[in-house]
């Protein structure tokens, strides 16, 4: 571990553990660079925990809360017998993690009276169809106590099947039955008169339905091989459903433990070092491969294809003109093209995104990506793993939800099935041969992840102090429904100190005692920081974790039951239960990472700790698309026209130090009557630094109701008047393609790309019709009066200079052209040449990047 000298200048301060004083990382121009600890908030302890000596504790001023870790939330009906289902269920575990073959393993099925009782003593009817690990499959799913969704009426093999098939009134019983006839008979044919040539007793249709439920049995107990597969996840849920969950937490828990705001690097405060921290994550970049967790089912946005009505996954969503997962790719091409401009070569950052198949997901993302080419990066830069669907369970007693027999309610388990299923699929390896030392982790519904600082300084100190994780972190409002990061010290019997910065989700914040609170009276700001899954992660340290073959390799498992579960019953209707599904959180893989101490610290120790966190402006942090706004709310958190407001809010930001002028930005609930003041949109090679973006840009003005888009990266703005919209899109952005050895198109960055320049340009006309009720500003998607567009197809540039341009025009520069635009008496005019030869590939002029000590210098180059 690196010592606190070789962290310059350190992470953290000085100041005690214990430091009463209130959170003050939000952010005070005053401060230096260090977030202190605000007083305790909590501190656990269980009845057999030895008391800390009052010489280590806290001051007696201080708020401290001693509680259960019991969940409180929906406790399940007395009837059911959790314990002795648990002790069942755990004694047949056991056993076959003691059998040495598969005919072991079934052997030890057959000999469990609920196996017998469905199954009966033969494997005829439907089984005698199968291979036995699929026979294996259905046992272990009725032994588990799920019998009902294989449903009753079907011959399994001579049972009597299905004794728990339907609960409920005879009348609902025989419901059921009829529904299943009817079913039967259309998946049959026998109505359409096609002949049935399915297999024991099944149709055709039926049969493929068994097919999908043993492909989700067979990931169920694959993934889940570490605590016992399908029968493991039973267990699980059940531990975590039972009443008696508290009791055996507190039998079981022998730790002392206390947690802290944690210190971190303020980016918005040490502005030098905050640079620094960056400009190493520029240099690692060749170091770094990139992880999308897209698995997740988006329900919230409620997307469907408009013309198939056909339900789609966030990742399509169609932000500012492009879907999600198009913006991840230029955010980090972006980053690409830095590297490129400050050290003269090209480096592709391998990608690995986590799919599910809910939505059609994996063939969705996999389909975007062949239909844009890969984006310009080869098909070999993409690695894509598929994360399993898991069953959504009843919270009065963990049954699977069913919609019809053989169709169980199925969700992804969680974006923490990302290490496990990383290790279990060869990713790590995979970034490994790429010569990758860690990686950067991003959610796609957060559109403003990559702003500025934030991801570059968050992999540039991983990378440069060997750390295993790291979170980017901002300030939370009280009653988000967001997680928090903590510095959590514990203690155990043997008198161990451990220390580390780890997450706690919302959702278990009455679990822990965590009270939602301001950190001052009339403050909206809660005492902990957000947790916003923005994360470096070391690979080694992470491929431990996911081969570790035990829980820890599934991180903060959790069954979240404070939503009402929707779905479809077997009748066709619409249901709602209280119920979950089994979850864990990708961010607790942290939990792992604590650093063991002899004695406790009384003085800052983030800088000698496996984890770190860095903190920014919010805004440049976390701004999602998760959920779709509806007229009635009043809130625009997480919906995209929230996220659209801070991107407007994070352009505003940048312009003005840039000397621009532009209207305020008001509150979020302006926008429901009028619109943002500006629709601003910049590409992310214009910078990705805005130390870089503001060399590019400087002076004059944008007016309200004014549209700017610049889809160009070698460009200047100096002292451009905007009262209208200007549109500037360049066909090569940051660089020109060629075609690879596998026919592949290849993006080679710096190549013959479009250029533009603006100066003393003045651009009026009628904009955008800000009253049009089709407008939809989150996805650019608005109608216009009068606009000025320029293209720029190919490497072709576009000089504009000591000009009114008035009205709508639109200017397009075919490739190998340079168009150069002036006044005249006649209002401009247009002159249109030839690029020479030699300056094809360079062009007639571009940036060239100049490091200076923390600093990049831009300097224009004239050929």
């Amino acid at each position: 571990m690196a010592s606190s000298s070789s962290l310059r200048p350190p992470l953290i301060s000085s100041r005690s553990l214990s430091s009463p004083s209130l959170p003050s990382f939000f952010f005070h121009p005053s401060r230096s660079r260090s977030l202190l600890f605000p007083k305790p908030l909590l501190c656990l302890s269980f009845p057999s925990s030895p008391s800390p000596s009052p010489s280590s504790s806290s001051s007696s001023s201080l708020r401290t809360h001693r509680v259960s870790t019991a969940p409180v939330e929906q406790a399940p009906a007395p009837e059911f017998g959790f314990g002795d289902e648990i002790a069942r269920l755990g004694a047949l575990r056991s056993q076959l993690r003691g059998a040495r073959s598969l005919d072991e393993k079934l052997r030890v099925l057959d000999a469990d009276s609920r196996v017998g009782d469905f199954f009966g003593n033969g494997n005829g009817g439907v089984l005698g169809e199968l291979e036995a690990l699929e026979v294996y499959l259905l046992k272990c799913l009725v032994a588990a106590g799920q019998g009902h969704v294989l449903g009753s009426e079907l011959d399994w093999g001579g049972g009597g099947g299905g004794g728990d098939r339907v609960e409920g009134s005879a009348l609902r019983s025989a419901l059921y039955t009829l529904a299943d006839l009817v079913e039967k008979w259309s998946l049959h044919g026998h109505a359409s008169g096609i002949v049935d040539d399915g297999v024991g007793g099944l149709g055709v249709g039926e049969m493929e339905l068994l097919r999908k439920l043993l492909k989700i049995l067979g990931e169920i107990e694959q993934f889940y091989d570490c605590i016992g597969g399908i029968i493991g996840y039973q267990i699980m849920v059940l531990e975590l459903l039972s009443p008696l969950k508290a009791q055996t937490l507190q039998s079981r828990t022998s730790e002392f433990v206390e947690l802290h705001v944690p210190s971190g690097l303020n980016l918005m405060e040490d502005a030098e070092y905050a640079s620094q921290a960056a400009l190493w994550g520029i240099e690692g970049l060749p170091e770094l491969g990139e992880i999308y967790p897209l698995g997740g089912a988006g329900d919230r946005l409620g997307l469907v294809d408009p013309v198939t009505g056909e339900c789609l996954p966030a990742a399509l969503l169609p932000y500012c003109g492009r879907t999600l997962l198009e913006g991840l790719i230029r955010d980090l091409q972006a980053r690409e093209f830095l590297y490129f401009k400050i050290y003269g070569r090209q480096t592709i950052t391998p990608v690995a995104i986590m799919t599910s198949s809910v939505k059609n997901n994996h063939e969705h993302v996999t389909a975007l990506c062949e239909r844009l080419n890969w984006f310009g990066r080869g098909r070999q830069n993409f690695e894509f793993f598929e994360q399993p669907l898991v069953p959504v369970v009843a919270a009065k007693d963990g049954k699977w939800l069913i919609s019809r027999s053989l169709f169980p309610v199925c969700k992804p388990g969680g974006h923490g099935a990302v290490w496990k299923l990383a290790y279990d699929k060869g990713i790590f390896q995979w970034f490994y041969r790429y010569g990758r030392k860690g990686a950067t982790v991003r959610q796609v519904s957060n559109v403003v992840a990559a702003t500025d600082l934030t991801l570059l300084a968050l992999a540039g100190l991983g990378l440069r102090h060997n750390k295993k994780l790291g979170f980017a972190s901002c300030e939370r409002n009280v009653g988000a429904t967001e997680g928090i990061n903590v510095l959590v010290e514990k203690q155990n019997l043997e008198g161990q100190w451990a220390y580390g910065i780890t997450c706690i989700e919302y959702t278990e914040f009455e679990k822990y005692g965590i009270i939602d609170t301001a950190v001052s009276l009339g403050s909206l700001q809660a005492d902990f920081p957000a947790n916003t899954n923005i994360l470096y992660v070391d690979l080694r340290a992470a491929e431990k974790v996911g081969s570790s073959q035990n829980t820890k390799c599934l991180p903060g498992m959790v069954l979240n039951l404070k939503k009402r579960v929707s779905y479809v019953d077997h009748l066709g209707f619409e249901c709602s239960a209280a119920g979950g599904r089994l979850e864990c959180t990708m961010q607790n893989i942290a939990d792992n990472f604590l650093n063991a101490v002899n004695s406790r610290c009384n003085k800052g120790i983030e800088s000698e700790l496996d984890t770190f966190i860095v903190y920014n402006k919010r805004r440049r942090v976390t701004s999602s698309a998760k959920r779709k706004w509806k007229p009635e709310d009043r809130s625009l958190h997480q919906t995209p026209e929230g996220s659209l407001l801070d991107v407007m809010r994070n352009a505003y930001d940048l312009l003005m130090s840039c000397n621009i002028e532009l209207p305020k930005i008001k509150d979020n609930s302006s926008y429901f009557h009028s619109g943002p003041p500006f629709l601003i949109f910049l590409h992310p090679a214009l910078g990705p630094l805005w130390e870089i973006t503001r060399q590019k840009f400087f002076g004059g003005f944008i007016s309200e109701g004014s549209e700017l888009q610049v889809e160009v990266a070698e460009f200047l703005w100096r002292d451009v008047k905007l009262d209208g919209s200007l549109i500037i899109l360049a066909e090569h952005i940051m660089g020109s393609t060629m075609v690879n050895d596998n026919g592949e198109s290849v993006l080679l960055y710096g190549t013959r790309c479009g250029r533009c320049k603006l100066q003393s340009v003045k651009v009026t006309n009628k904009g955008i019709d800000w009253s049009s009720p089709n407008n939809v500003y989150w996805k650019h998607d608005v109608k216009r009066f009068e606009t000025l567009k320029i293209i720029l197809h190919g490497n072709a540039e576009f000089e504009a200079k000591d000009v009114v341009l008035q009205g709508n025009h639109q200017f397009e520069v075919p490739d190998g052209y340079r168009m150069c635009v002036s006044q005249d008496s006649a209002g401009f005019s247009v002159k249109v040449d030839p690029i020479a030869d030699e300056l094809m590939e360079s062009g007639s002029w571009f940036w060239k990047y100049n490091m200076n000590g923390m600093h990049i210098n831009l300097e224009m180059v004239k050929l």
